[in-house]
């Protein structure tokens, strides 16, 4: 598991082949894999491979540019009406980016995390795009592919950010 944290980099570039149906289930059971306040689980997943909709992500998204070249992105998003613990529901799904990035890199494959809540004109420009409903908010958008391009590893370790028993 560590030889995955530390290998996991932002990919930006990505071949065209497609990512098998069964991989995209296992990567979003990793999803669902993660912590959650009070179990309530508030995530919501929306695949999307119509190229289509892909090329026009970019409009949306101002920091998207990569996402027409990959075969799939997977949109992850957090359902208000699943939500127990109000507010909570961002942690929650941000761990289930996490787990999703990781089972990514597990699988050999490349993947970038673009933030969309809580920038407005992100979160209304996929709701749109997409068709969801008020209750379901976008947190993250991941586009997923064979890798294009490979980052050399980064030692992010930094000491001096830890802090023991107080500032």
């Amino acid at each position: 598991m560590l030889e995955t944290i530390y290998k996991r980099r932002s990919i930006r570039a990505f071949h065209p082949d497609p990512v098998p149906e069964a991989t995209l289930r296992e990567l979003i059971r990793a999803a669902m894999h993660a912590p959650s306040a009070g179990d309530e689980r508030p995530w919501q997943f929306v695949i999307v491979d119509d190229r289509e909709l892909l090329r026009r992500v970019p409009t949306v998204h101002p920091y998207a540019s990569m996402v027409p070249t990959a075969p799939v992105a997977i949109l992850v998003c957090g359902d208000l009406k699943l939500e127990t613990h109000e507010g909570f529901w961002v942690q929650d799904c941000s761990a289930a980016v996490q787990n999703l990035l990781l089972a990514v890199t597990a699988h050999g494959l490349g993947a970038v995390w673009l933030g969309v809540h809580p920038r407005r004109d992100r979160v209304e420009g996929l709701r749109k795009l997409l068709g969801l409903p008020d209750h379901v908010v976008p947190l993250a958008l991941v586009p997923i592919g064979k890798p294009a391009e490979e980052p050399a590893p980064e030692d992010r370790f930094e000491p001096e950010k830890i802090h023991r028993n107080g500032w």
